[in-house]
């Protein structure tokens, strides 16, 4: 015998009841099937939207009923297209019956809990006969038996309780003898022992049929749904959710109460009771396996089954420093609560007994608030505690498991995973049985907590990044190159999941959600974009509010810089090529820092020095472990390399400054490569990761510009002197062939001073040869006082660059 129950989605559409039919008549092939249905989906809660429509005195419960009353002649119709008239006669006595009933109620402008109970039954009235009917009809053998026939209740109206002694009798003494294959019952709804139609209160359909596989003691109670089991959390709000094969009761109800909506947990209780297991069913996928719950304790493997959360919660806070020490507080709290038929959902206290925080739903907010400041209306006027504190706008999460006592650490990963997001933890509750930990968010952070939770529990063995791009020029267009080849190659062998969400340039942004398809990113960019200013790119992406965010900053742009330290507020890391911020004045630069350790939020700037060559890592490595940096020199400019690498007496200043640009080593203001500006930045950021602290204009820079250059208002105009001061250039190169040497761009820090400049360099220096755009840095440090640490390649270049900020973010995902 087995005992099957659909609910309300189940059997909401001709489509998914034929679906239902289906899978009784495989069942009852091999079996006798007892088989509890809800009402059609939906049409509960229009049941009772009429009533209080009626009660109201509001017309519209008509039109109300009118709707009721078609949807169940629609599916009549289409499950029954011919030999109908016996089915359709039924709703519509039992509809007239419900107007009527709905009239009254209009008439006397009252709806008790009594008359409440007489109104919702009509919905699993209807679908039972329905679906009892259309099954006879196709053959089989099937009758419809009406649970208030069967299961007796006490009166109390909404929520009656069962009496099992004459129910389970009842149902012992009736399939007994039922001769039918497929008997068809109503869920829901019950009667009195004087005869009144009652309920069994939310979730009375899983009820119903755990009371009837209790009283036949049957070896399963199957209840079909529309999703394929318990899920490791919200499949609407986190993807890789995936259905849990086995879970213990326990574990179900903790999953269930903090709001897994497949269970309701006091429904199970006659089962549980007598370890009778429960299998959840989807009737939308009926080959899938589902999720078994069970007393079976070898199910309960992993540390953490599931995840749950509940929406709209209220946080309530009574202190003061009244209550220390003084008993009673907590009992007139709760009492006061219980009286208004306020749940309390989770509870916490301090240890100093200076406070209580309980978790309610935020309807009941402002009811308690007065309630419970009437309460303490006395102890409030003479300042022992504090007017009770009410905060809206949150959710609660709950992690759940049997094994988790057992396992260390649970909580740690738990919060600090939250914490790296941030995530603001605003109360924390854990049993003594360690089943779960619970916590309370902003209602705006659940998305971004779950996926965090799951990733963390879950998907241990892969790491989703979500970046969002800024500039996607040259570089940029390299970078997002790289992200899409490489994609397969880090979710394989580094276990990282690479999204791109979001992209900008100076015009427009795109954003999606899901991760834009970087096979046409630039198509999407010009079709789907839309326009574009820094700041509503940042809005944008704190918004959306993803985990492990990641903002990448491929510009030279002052204006994006000073948009770091609110990305780092909210916990969203930054990726720069820009060196403008680490460059900029000290204390911002450490604000930066501190922001970035603050919340969480790598700050990583590698290419700012050395485009793809990994010297500020290796920097920073050194200065960990304790080495202290006495000396750096350094060629870091490839543009500038590049440049003097190209110039000769046979070439002009003017055309190989050019050739530099149209290569992309120079800026688009080459005058920012040629000036000395942009290596007096690198060296100033070396020297402050080096623990000085130190300014761009500490740094001396002795430019080898013409006047005429130095003093151009535009790019124009310095492309003009070039050609004008060709002398000036060929002068330079002439002295350093007289003296056989090489020019060079230096960069110098020794004894707390820096300096750039261009200079001679003759043959035997490691600089002599130094080729392209090659940059070369030589760290003289405690360790390595005379023969320096040389780091030594590629120092510019679009793909360098890019590989250089790819780099950083694969380093993120590594952390």
């Amino acid at each position: 015998m087995k005992v099957l129950k659909f609910g309300g989605t189940s059997v909401g559409s001709a489509k998914n009841i034929n679906k239902v039919i289906s899978i009784l008549e495989n069942y009852g092939k091999i079996d006798t099937v007892i088989c509890v249905v809800s009402a059609v989906g939906g049409i509960t809660d229009k049941l009772l939207l009429a009533g209080k429509q009626a009660q109201n005195k509001d017309q519209a419960f008509l039109e109300t009923f009118k709707g009721i009353q078609d949807r169940h002649f629609d599916i009549i119709k289409a499950l029954n297209p011919e030999n109908n008239e016996g089915i359709l006669n039924y709703a519509d006595e039992k509809l007239d019956s419900l107007k009527s009933l709905l009239e009254g109620i209009f008439l006397i402008n009252e709806l008790s809990p009594k008359t409440s109970d007489k109104l919702v039954s009509y919905g699993e009235l209807l679908s039972s006969f329905i679906i009892a009917e259309t099954i006879k009809n196709r053959g089989l053998s099937a009758e419809r038996k009406n649970s208030q026939e069967l299961i007796v209740t006490n009166s109390n109206f909404t929520k009656a309780e069962v009496d099992y002694n004459i129910t389970d009798k009842n149902f012992q003494d009736y399939f007994k003898s039922a001769p039918q294959t497929i008997t068809i019952l109503p869920g829901f709804i019950s009667k009195s022992k004087a005869g009144e139609q009652t309920t069994l209160g939310r979730g009375g359909s899983d009820f119903t049929a755990a009371i009837i596989a209790a009283a036949l003691k049957v070896s399963q109670l199957e209840i079909w749904t529309d999703v394929s089991g318990m899920y490791t959390t919200n499949p609407k709000l986190v993807k890789q959710a995936y259905p849990i094969d086995k879970i213990s009761y326990q574990e179900a109800m903790e999953l269930s109460h903090f709001g897994a909506k497949v269970l309701y947990p006091p429904t199970v209780q006659p089962v549980l009771n007598l370890g009778i297991p429960i299998h959840i069913k989807n009737t939308l996928e009926p080959e899938a396996e589902g999720t078994i719950i069970s007393n079976d304790k070898t199910n309960s493997v992993a540390p953490v089954k599931g995840i749950s959360n509940i929406s709209n919660i209220a946080l309530l806070t009574l202190e003061g420093s009244g209550m220390v020490g003084i008993p009673g507080f907590s009992k007139r709290l709760f009492e006061t609560l219980s009286q208004e038929k306020i749940n309390i959902i989770m509870i916490t206290q301090a240890s100093s007994e200076h406070s209580i925080c309980l978790g309610i739903e935020e309807k009941d907010a402002e009811n308690a608030k007065v309630v419970i400041d009437e309460e303490f209306e006395n102890e409030i006027a003479l300042n022992k505690i504090e007017p009770i504190i009410i905060e809206t706008g949150l959710s609660i999460i709950a992690l759940v498991g049997d094994n988790m006592k057992n396992h260390q650490g649970i909580s740690g990963k738990m919060f600090s995973s939250l914490g790296k997001n941030n995530v603001n933890v605003r109360a924390i509750a854990q049993g003594a049985s360690e089943k779960n930990i619970t916590a309370v968010i902003a209602e705006n952070d659940i998305k971004k907590a779950l996926n965090t939770l799951h990733e963390q529990f879950f998907e241990t063995n892969t790491k989703q990044l979500n970046v969002f791009i800024t500039g996607v020029g040259n570089v940029g267009e390299r970078l997002v190159e790289q992200i899409h080849q490489q994609k397969k190659f880090l979710k394989e062998n580094l276990k990282i999941k690479m999204r791109v969400i979001g992209l900008s340039n100076s015009r427009k942004m795109l954003f999606k959600e899901d991760g834009i398809d970087l096979t046409n990113w630039k198509a999407q960019l010009e079709k789907d974009a839309e326009p574009a200013t820094l700041q509503s790119f940042f809005e944008k992406t704190k918004s959306l509010n993803l985990r492990n965010s990641i903002f990448v900053d491929v510009t030279a742009n002052k204006d994006v810089a000073d948009l770091y330290a609110q990305y780092l507020r909210e916990s969203i890391g930054v990726v720069a090529c820009n060196k403008i911020a680490c460059s900029s004045d000290f204390e911002n630069y450490k604000l930066l820092k501190r922001l970035s350790l603050k919340y969480s939020a790598p700050l990583l700037f590698e290419t700012n020095v050395g485009a793809g060559l990994p010297i500020i890592d290796t920097l920073n490595n050194l200065i960990a472990s304790g080495d202290k940096v006495n000396s750096i020199q350094a060629v870091l400019s490839g543009s500038l390399n590049f440049v003097f690498n190209n110039f000769n007496d046979t070439t002009k200043f003017y055309d190989v400054v050019k050739q530099a640009g149209a290569e992309g080593y120079t800026e688009p203001d080459p005058r920012i490569d040629l000036s000395g500006v942009d290596v007096a930045r690198k060296i100033l950021i070396l020297a402050r990761e080096s623990g000085v602290e130190m300014n761009l204009e500490d740094i001396e820079n002795k430019s080898f510009l013409s006047e005429a250059g130095l003093k151009s208002d535009t790019v124009a105009d310095f492309y003009e002197t070039l050609i004008k001061d060709e002398d000036h250039y060929q002068a330079l190169y002439a002295s350093a062939k007289a003296n056989n040497c090489q020019l060079k761009y230096v960069a110098s820090f020794d004894n707390g001073k820096a300096s750039v400049s261009l200079q001679e360099i003759p043959e035997g220096h490691p600089f002599y040869n130094l080729e392209g755009s090659d940059n070369i840095v030589m760290f003289y440090t405690q360790r390595y006082p005379k023969q320096p640490m040389i780091i030594k390649g590629a120092g510019a270049g679009a793909d360098v660059t890019a590989s250089g900020l790819f780099a950083d973010i694969i380093r993120v995902g590594n952390n």
